[in-house]
Order: C-alpha cells, then structure tokens, then sequence
C-alpha cells in the first residue's frame, strides 16, 4: 500500500510499478521519473504550478555544495531523537523541493538501523524530478498542502522548510503525540545581502505561532555564517528568498554585481507535538 490515498475519493492507493490505483478504480500514472500526480485539475492554478525548472536547479545546486548543511544535520538530530521508539517510522516532508532535506533525514535513520517510511509533496513536478532520483525508496507526489493525499493520522513526523502552512491538514494526517518540525528564518537571516538590496534593511518577524491540535515544545536556534564564492551562488541563495519577488530593480543590481559575499545565516526549528 502507498502513503498516500486518492485525491478523488480518499481511498487507500496501491502503488505499481506504473500506476497508483484505488479500489474506485481511479488511477494515477507515476512519470518516468518516479513521481505521481495526486493534484486534480479543479485545484490547479497554472499548467505549471510551483518553482520551474530553472529555479529547481539553481537551489538545488546551491543546496549541494553545502551551504545549509547545519540545518539539515540539526533536523536530522531531532528527527533521531523524536522517532527513538520507532523502529519504522512513518516521515511526510510537506513542500520537500528537490528533496535535499528529505534525502537527509532518510540517510539518518536507516543509517541508525530504522525501516523508515517516506513521502514528499510538492506543488513544482520539476522539483519532484529531482527529490525522486535523490530518494529512490520514498514516495512522492504533486500535491497542495491544503488538501493532502494522505490518510488521518498516518505520519509519526512532518517536517516544513519554508513552505507554505496548513496547520489544520498537518494535524490531521499526524498521529497523536508525532512531531511537527516548522523551520523559520531569525530576525537577521541573511542581514548583509540585505544590506546590500535595500537602504534600510529591516528585522524578519519573529514570533512563536500556536496551532489548534499541537503543543509546542521547543525552537531550536540555529546561527552560523557563509561566505557565498560566486555570483551565481549569491543570486541563487537570492531566488530561494521571498526578496526575489519584491526587491526594487536597483537592489537586484547591485546584488548581482558582486562576486562574493558573507552573509549571517539564521533558522530556528520550531518543534509541536501532535495532541
């Protein structure tokens, strides 16, 4: 049986080697490259929603070479800790991206001797090209995180790397007392580059959220710094970020004109209990 149940009808799904089905007989062809397609047309905005192509492969680069390592090794600690008692635990990354994340916490626990069980939605198909190479034994699916292909109370953990958030949806397809990771960035994540895009850089907002079905329990700080070597890593790191969407045009100038940059990095992972 799959993680996931059909978007249709929510029914258990069946997952072949080319296909996912139902006992509606509804069915889903998984791509060549490993993923499927759990998003009905009716909740599809664009032919091609999410981050495309371009965009997939400049994080993913970026993300290759080391740069956010520290957060991945501190969700994989937490995720070690949190799931001790579990011999297979069942993991659901919601907007996994390319899955650099979720390849991480994988290696984790199987390397700890766990039978994980994995899934990962995204909205971006381009994304979950590259999450399903990186990831061969999980599953994965384009999907919206308001209305998850996956069945109440079927993950132990769900993990959240700047994605967008549903609390009411994470709630219900974790069984009680799972965890719940929700990575946010600190007051002055990435501070010189945005020193650089605007004459007066402001603080991110930093608040703790509590969230109907969860207990929160901790935020696990993160604070290092990286020195970005290229132009092409600075703007790359640049694309990742909500600035890209609203920097004045003169900001993205002066930005894309340097050749190096050192930049404070700031994370903290908000962890909650399910209830």
């Amino acid at each position: 049986m799959s993680f996931f149940r059909c978007p249709l009808c929510s029914a258990p799904l069946t997952r072949g080697e080319r296909a996912y089905t139902c006992p509606a007989g509804h069915s889903f062809d998984r791509s060549a490259a490993g993923y499927v397609h759990l998003l009905p047309a009716n909740r599809k905005h664009s032919q091609n929603p999410g981050d495309d192509k371009a965009m997939v492969a400049a994080r993913s680069a970026f993300l290759d070479k080391g740069y956010y390592a520290p957060l991945r090794e501190a969700l994989c600690a937490l995720a070690l800790r949190d799931t001790a008692d579990l011999p297979a635990p069942a993991l659901l990354d919601s907007g996994c991206g390319e899955g650099y994340y979720t390849q991480g916490l994988f290696q984790a626990l199987a390397q700890a001797g766990r039978t994980p069980e994995l899934a990962g939605v995204d909205i971006s198909k381009f994304a979950l090209r590259r999450a399903a190479k990186r990831v061969k034994e999980g599953e994965f699916a384009v999907a919206s995180v308001y209305h998850l292909p996956v069945a109440d109370s079927r993950a132990d953990l769900l993990t959240n790397v700047f994605s967008p958030l549903c609390p009411e949806e994470f709630a219900r397809v974790m069984r009680p007392g799972g965890h719940f990771y929700y990575v946010v960035p600190s007051a002055k994540h990435l501070w010189e580059m945005k020193e650089v895009l605007y004459a007066r850089p402001y603080e991110n907002a930093v608040r703790r959220e509590d969230y109907p079905g969860f207990r929160w329990l901790e935020a696990v700080p993160l604070r290092f710094s990286v020195r970005l070597d290229s132009s092409q890593d600075i703007m790359a790191l640049f694309g990742m970020t909500p600035y890209a969407w609203k920097t004045p045009k003169d900001g993205v100038e002066r930005l894309s004109a340097l050749e190096a940059l050192d930049t404070q990095i700031g994370f903290d992972i908000h962890v909650y209990g399910r209830l």
